[in-house]
């Protein structure tokens, strides 16, 4: 689910729209949106506060054959929020599929593009040192 919530909404459709044998279900909840709470602690382990809220999105599907999907995503895309659900409950009938078609390549994306970005920020790397004057 975490490489489903990372993924963007539009790689999301394309990978249901390329899906094969598309199955029938019905929605059981939402898609809804609101808002949680999210929670930080001064300096990771401190008395934690209340940093601020963030809009999440949840759905819930069931197939037709009885397997029940769940998902939650950052923000007001509904789609994205069906689309997951699907891919959960398609993973609970066959999961080697779901690996090899879905999961497999949006990490490999994922990971490609963290690496890009680690790529780009470590170019722009000042390194700083001290010099040592003498034996004060």
């Amino acid at each position: 689910m975490a490489v489903l919530s990372h993924a963007t909404p539009t790689r999301i459709a394309e990978l249901w729209a390329a899906w094969a044998s598309k199955p029938a279900y019905h929605k059981v909840r939402g898609p809804e949106t609101g808002l949680v709470m999210v929670r930080a602690r001064a300096g990771g382990g401190g008395n934690p506060f209340n940093l601020g809220e963030a809009t999440v999105t949840r759905a819930t599907v069931r197939l037709e054959t009885g397997e029940i999907g769940h998902a939650y995503c950052l923000g007001r895309d509904g789609d994205k929020a069906v689309t997951s659900a699907l891919f959960d409950a398609l993973f609970q009938r066959d999961p080697a599929a779901i690996e090899t078609q879905v999961l497999t390549p949006l990490r490999n994306e994922q990971v490609a593009a963290d690496a890009k970005l680690r790529d780009e920020t470590a170019a722009t790397r000042v390194d700083f040192f001290t010099m040592v004057r003498g034996d004060d």
